[in-house]
């Protein structure tokens, strides 16, 4: 009980064909063959990299802070 021999799925076809026709099954077959394929060169092109991104140089701060430079402009004058 329960098992599914090659009996079944035998029958099984046989059904879908009477329902379907030859003709159709057919065509549903190509219709799933070129939607693997069109989803293998999907992921085929996915795979180059993407163009390098350009960083800006970094910034450098001024060591001294704004007290530190006021005090350097009052010690000139």
């Amino acid at each position: 009980m329960g098992g599914v021999s090659i009996w079944h799925w035998i029958v099984v076809g046989i059904v879908v064909m009477l329902l379907f026709g030859r003709g159709k099954v057919s065509e549903l077959m190509g219709d799933v063959a070129k939607g693997i394929k069109s989803f293998k060169k999907g992921m085929a092109e996915e795979e180059t990299p993407p163009p390098p991104v350009v960083a800006e140089p970094p910034k450098t701060l001024d060591q001294t802070t704004p007290t530190a430079q006021k005090v350097e402009a009052e010690r000139k004058v």
